[in-house]
């Protein structure tokens, strides 16, 4: 089946990737680097974090199609919004020979131009109103013809970048306008006038093309109900439309998408008027209102997509004669993050999502990505969630008042909505017949109450968005009506300025920060009368000599001062390693030790030339909180360290190692787990000024060998790593590595020095050999997600999480096959029994036939082993057993209780298994497993034969907290079959008869099978109880319990924890 990449995020990521689940198909959704735990990344299959943050991200088509290529998907499903808008998304896929979910790319560069469009409706025979282009003499002159114009972006769509022009408008001003605000919001200024079709409805046919573009219509719908041309609530089918014009309407939808050649979904959308109507514009892709049509035909639209771009016709959907009748009503209202104030204006709302009710019943569908917990950021669509109703058999009345007790029902806490205008538009005695101004026009009536800013003294912030200017800086005197800070939401900036002029006594924010509504931006004093010129002349903030110098050495070492360097980092595709921890830490929360030194060559080297080009030594590392906004602040403190690459290579100099030694004892000293990001390339023979010889009685690595088993250490290396960079990364509890990573004792010039020959840096020790050989735990795609691993693995060992989400227990009574050949999925198994997207994988590319995991239950984390029944049957081979021997002492040493999932045949026996040293590495899991501090509980998904079975059980199955079974539970000494015919070798051998033997055999095996099922060793008392799989967390929950309720002692409880 082919793969699919949702090019998306939010609601429509969600219903793609259950779509596409539906239909089999395998999705990959992919997330911007700074939204790691987007919640639509749970719908899919498999997630990806691109390159790039924020919108930007989802823009990038390059990035876009790097992201497919990875994850071997052979479909890119845009979705709506984003890249679905332009041909950059279907021209970089041809490239790739990837196929775009959507339309040809020639008939998206027609569509997706609202003058060329028009071009291909005339040709098709669709009326269109009177038009031209948006050079101000042709919209003056069109405008005196009709006495008004939308003037409108050429490109985009949305209702963003419109406006009306009426006789003795000033023309000119308004292309100027509507066209910057077009290319803010699409990249390109050109726009298009027409006509103004007034007192019209606007109403959309949907049509779809199959693989041979063959076209069918799929229903209508009304979308007149809009907020300033932004749809705010849309019903199917349109109401109140004479038989003739409706048929009209959808055989000129019909003719415009045969002239363009479509394949796929698109939108016609008319503005309709009693006895005429006329082509609005076309949309090419998935419309956010397409729920609407879904119900009324029974329809899933999404489905219908994937299907023709895997080559479906007419035929095979089912449509070869039509699409089906629409049967009832169906209403949605578009959910957002936003408010109406008193005077119809949008005030967008942003915030964390505390708590979220959505509505059910017969005929409700709620479609959304939203949960608690989300962060609802004001760069990006307001959208939170549709809330859809089918009526099948009343009246659209019926319908309308169903949508109005849903939005009752829905709850949405931490974040302003829109509910209340939507209620108040639904309850309007005369909405059922409106107009595209209907709303516009009676917003008095349907605005709710403003949103009140917080009060209090500064100037702060009247919207949530990102800061993108700060006009005034500390102690500077402002105008009256001076701007002292930019904000930018929804694309458009708003000017935070001082009415009646003031002075900056300081600012609160920077560039990039985003805020809150009502959030402090700067502390000012407004001007009283006769005050302003002394303002002027005071400035409290003004720098003291000695204490410029001191900012000004701490800025040398800044990214902002190393342009060059940055630069060249940014040309490779890299982060600087300052970039990487701002990434890794809270806001505000670093504190960095050592900013000042510099590398030791002064007999070589200026100071000036060091300090310039050596920041740091090329360490930059300090204190600071990491996921405190997860675990709290008392539980995030953490010591993190960055090798700098664009500092002599990432090389190890005498005061960075200066410089770790104190982290690392302050790290011991504390007890703060330390993150270390190793690039380098290893001990640096240039500095000269110090007494060494050898440098052999540096301390880092015994200091950092110390912190092992003591407090979590988390390795993470990208580029290239080597020598004694390399050599602290695997002292590290676990390995972080990143694609382009490569990993080795030594460096090229130690390889060429040793005479070992001359060996290219990237194939000394590459991801491939490092994922694939153990080294490795997490490989990741790049240093964002090398971040984002390296923060999720760390909140384990910082203990529970209060929110949390546990999938439908009822899953698990379905993923183990009833009969006991027949594989599946042990992953599935792990993903349904802990708490939605909390399990994290350790070493998946080495020891194939064990899983080692860190995953939550009820928030609290655990530690997992699971057998893998795909690979030698489950049975333990010696890679297995060293990765198990290790995650547990893991585990231990860091208090995390360990849940097995057991189903193993056994230890691998044989010739080939013992070259392997077997007999060694097996025994590892008794005497690690006999000594564990911590509680382990064993949960008999199928199998357990054996040593292997006691081995995972901790030694016995009387070891752990408890052992219990599932219905497809098995037991014995060993297998089966292998007990049969040692056990029965005899009786065996005394059948001559081929059959009457085999028969002897299968009905022997049968037998010791039902004295082996869990059952029958429960009712023997060999096991705690066979469980409905469902209830399963309630058992994992009594090891989580007793560890919180028991204090670790002080200091270790492990020496180490082993390396390997």
């Amino acid at each position: 089946m082919p793969r699919l990449l949702i090019a998306n995020r939010g609601e429509i990521a969600v219903r793609i990737a259950r779509a596409a689940a539906a239909e089999g198909i395998t999705s990959v959704a992919v997330t911007a680097a700074d939204e790691p735990d987007a919640p639509h990344l749970a719908a899919a299959d498999e997630a990806y974090v691109l390159a790039g943050s924020g919108p930007a991200a989802y823009l990038d088509a390059a990035d876009v199609v790097r992201a497919a290529l990875a994850t071997g998907c052979d479909l890119v499903h845009p979705g709506y919004g984003f890249l679905s808008e332009t041909t950059d998304l279907p021209e970089a896929c041809a490239d790739a020979e990837l196929t775009v979910v959507g339309p040809r790319q020639d008939t998206l560069a027609v569509l997706g131009d609202k003058a060329a469009a028009r071009d291909a409706a005339v040709a098709a025979g669709v009326p269109v109103p009177r038009g031209g282009d948006g050079d101000p003499a042709t919209v003056a002159g069109l405008l005196e013809r009709t006495g008004a114009v939308m003037l409108k972006a050429r490109f985009g769509g949305g209702g963003r970048a419109t406006r009306i022009l009426r006789r003795g408008d000033d023309v000119a001003a308004a292309v100027a306008e509507v066209s910057d605000e077009a290319r803010v919001a699409f990249g390109t200024g050109a726009l298009l006038a027409e006509e103004l079709v007034e007192s019209a409805r606007h109403i959309e046919v949907q049509v779809l093309g199959d693989a041979h573009e063959h076209v069918v219509v799929l229903g209508d719908r009304d979308c007149s109900l809009q907020r300033r041309r932004q749809k705010v609530v849309e019903i199917a089918p349109a109401p109140d439309l004479p038989d003739d014009v409706r048929k009209q309407l959808h055989r000129s939808a019909a003719a415009l998408a045969a002239q363009v050649g479509l394949r796929g979904l698109a939108t016609v959308e008319f503005l309709v008027r009693p006895g005429s109507y006329v082509f609005l514009e076309c949309n090419p892709r998935l419309q956010v209102e397409h729920t609407v049509t879904e119900e009324t035909l029974g329809l899933d639209l999404v489905r219908l997509q994937l299907r023709v771009a895997t080559g479906a016709t007419l035929p095979i959907l089912g449509l070869a004669d039509g699409a089906p009748r629409p049967v009832g009503w169906a209403v949605q209202a578009r959910v957002n993050a936003e408010t109406l104030s008193a005077d119809g204006a949008v005030v967008p709302s942003a915030g964390t999502i505390t708590g979220l009710v959505l509505p059910g019943g017969p005929g409700v569908r709620v479609d959304t990505a939203a949960r608690p917990g989300t962060e609802q950021s004001p760069r990006f669509d307001p959208l939170l969630a549709k809330v859809v109703v089918h009526e099948r058999h009343g009246s659209l009345a019926d319908a309308l008042r169903h949508l109005d007790r849903a939005l009752a029902e829905t709850r949405v806490d931490g974040v302003a909505t829109n509910t209340a205008f939507l209620r108040a538009l639904l309850t309007h005695p005369h909405v059922a017949g409106a107009t595209t101004t209907f709303v516009d026009d009676h917003l008095a009536d349907l605005a709710g109450d403003t949103v009140e800013v917080e009060q209090g003294e500064g100037l702060r912030a009247p919207v949530p968005g990102t800061v993108v200017a700060v006009e005034a800086g500390p102690g500077s005197a402002v105008e009256p009506g001076g701007a002292v800070v930019v904000l930018e939401a929804m694309k458009m900036e708003h000017v935070v300025a001082l009415p009646s002029g003031g002075t900056v006594r300081s600012v609160a924010v920077r560039v990039g920060d985003t805020v809150r509504q009502g959030q402090l931006l700067a502390d000012v004093e407004h001007f009283q009368p006769g005050e302003q010129e002394a303002a002027r002349e005071l400035d409290l903030d003004a720098d003291r000599p000695d204490l410029a110098e001191v900012r000004r050495r701490h800025e040398t070492g800044l990214d902002e001062h190393r342009a060059e360097a940055v630069a060249r980092r940014h040309a490779q595709g890299r982060r600087t390693a300052r970039e990487i921890l701002a990434d890794l830490v809270d806001e505000g929360s670093f504190l960095e030790y050592g900013p000042l030194v510099f590398a030791a060559q002064e007999r070589r080297r200026s100071k000036e030339e060091l300090q310039e080009r050596t920041p740091a030594d090329g360490v930059v590392g300090g204190l600071a909180d990491v996921n405190g906004d997860l675990v709290g602040r008392e539980r995030s403190a953490a010591v993190v360290v960055s090798y700098d690459y664009t500092v002599l290579a990432g090389t190890q100099g005498m005061r960075g190692h200066l410089k770790k030694d104190r982290l690392f004892e302050l790290a011991e000293q504390r007890r703060l787990p330390v993150v270390l990001f190793a690039e380098g390339g290893g001990g640096r023979p240039g500095d000269v000024d110090s007494t060494h010889v050898s440098a052999l009685d540096t301390m880092a690595f015994t200091l950092f060998g110390k912190l092992s088993g003591l407090v979590p250490t988390v390795g993470i290396a990208s580029g290239r790593c080597f020598a004694g960079n390399a050599a602290l990364l695997g002292t590290c509890d676990v390995v972080i590595a990143t694609e382009d990573a490569t990993i080795g004792m030594g460096g090229p010039a130690m390889i060429e020095g040793g005479g070992l020959g001359v060996v290219d840096p990237d194939d000394i020790g590459p991801i491939d050999v490092q994922h694939a050989n153990g080294v490795v735990d997490i490989r990741v795609a790049d240093d964002a997600a090398a971040v984002a691993a390296a923060r999720q693995y760390l909140s384990y060992f910082q203990g529970p999480v209060q929110d949390w989400t546990a999938p439908d227990q009822r899953a698990l009574r379905h993923l183990v096959p009833e009969n006991r050949k027949r594989v599946y999925d042990m992953r599935a198994v792990l993903r349904a029994l802990a708490d939605e997207d909390s399990v994290l994988e350790l070493r998946d590319g080495w020891g194939h036939g064990m899983i080692t995991a860190l995953a939550r239950v009820e928030g609290a984390p655990v530690g997992v082993l699971a057998n893998v029944p795909t690979h030698l049957g489950g049975a333990i081979d010696a890679d297995a057993a060293d990765k198990a021997a290790r995650f547990l002492q893991l585990c231990d040493a860091h208090g995390l209780p360990v849940v097995s999932l057991c189903d193993t045949p056994g230890f691998m026996v044989g010739p080939e298994s013992e070259k392997t040293a077997t007999v060694r590495h097996f025994s590892r899991l008794f005497v690690i497993g006999a000594n564990l501090s911590v509680p382990i509980g064993t949960v008999v998904v199928r199998k357990a034969y054996g040593l292997g079975a006691q081995a995972m059980a901790g030694g016995s199955l009387k070891v752990p907290r408890f052992t219990v079974g599932w219905p497809t539970s098995e037991f014995g000494p060993m297998g089966l079959e292998g007990a049969v015919r040692l056990g029965m070798r005899r009786e065996l051998a005394a059948i001559e008869d081929d059959a009457e033997r085999a028969a002897f055999y299968d009905a022997a095996v049968a037998a010791a099978y039902e004295n082996g099922r869990g059952l029958n060793v429960a009712a023997h008392w060999e096991i705690d109880d066979v469980i409905d799989p469902a209830d399963t967390r309630r058992w994992i929950a009594t090891l989580t319990r007793e560890v919180a309720a028991t204090p670790r002692p002080a200091g270790r409880v492990r020496p180490h924890v082993d390396t390997w």
